[in-house]
């Protein structure tokens, strides 16, 4: 057999003895690694494509127009996936809630072992865009925008970091670590784009200074 065969052969039976493993050992699916945003260049392109508008107002807002933590399969909620994904050595139980496990908040850097210290952030929030938007929505693609997984969306950081974040654009709050400006920036930029959603003058020019110096 020729080597590279053998080596990809290794290397794929190497992949199913880790998801097996952790299915063995939390009884889930292992989750990949959270989504990885656009580099600058191409977040610098998507934010000139932004429309350019003052935000609409809060009239009629709610987060129950913006069904979130749903199912998405083997017992677990969207919450859960993410803690899952974006902790280390999370464990499970069988409800699928995290029981242990470590997590490095990426907007402080601060460290937690327990699970309840953690809020997933809606990085684009969803008053945000509820006013750049997603009034005008479905309530099918405001659950899809609330829960999604495939884009940089959702990330698990510390609950007070969060809170204070509140529904703030990057003219009004960025993360306290002044490290992690440029990959935020680039997050925000990108679901904004995916989602259509528009950008205030503050908003942009705040994206471009950051986007800027990346």
């Amino acid at each position: 057999m020729p080597l590279r065969y053998a080596r990809r052969i290794s290397a794929a039976a190497a992949g199913t003895a880790a998801l097996t493993c952790a299915l063995l050992l939390t009884g889930q699916p292992a989750q990949a690694a959270p989504p990885a945003p656009p580099d600058a260049a191409t977040a610098r392109t998507y934010l000139a494509a932004l429309k350019e508008q003052p935000e609409g107002p809060q009239d009629g807002y709610s987060r129950d127009k913006f069904p979130h933590w749903i199912d998405q399969g083997h017992n677990c909620n969207t919450r859960e996936v993410v803690l899952k994904r974006d902790g280390t050595g999370v464990q499970q139980d069988g409800s699928c809630a995290a029981v242990s496990g470590t997590w490095v908040s990426a907007y402080d850097g601060a460290t937690w072992t327990q699970a309840s210290d953690l809020d997933i952030d809606h990085v684009v929030p969803l008053s945000e865009a509820w006013k750049s938007g997603a009034a005008q929505w479905t309530t099918a693609r405001r659950q899809e925008f609330a829960n999604d997984l495939t884009h940089s969306q959702l990330i698990a950081v510390t609950d007070n970091v969060n809170q204070a974040k509140g529904d703030k654009d990057p003219a009004e709050w960025l993360p306290p670590k002044a490290s992690y400006h440029c990959e935020y920036a680039r997050m925000w930029v990108a679901v904004k784009h995916v989602y259509g959603l528009t950008a205030d003058q503050a908003e942009k020019a705040a994206l471009k200074k950051i986007l800027d110096g990346c």
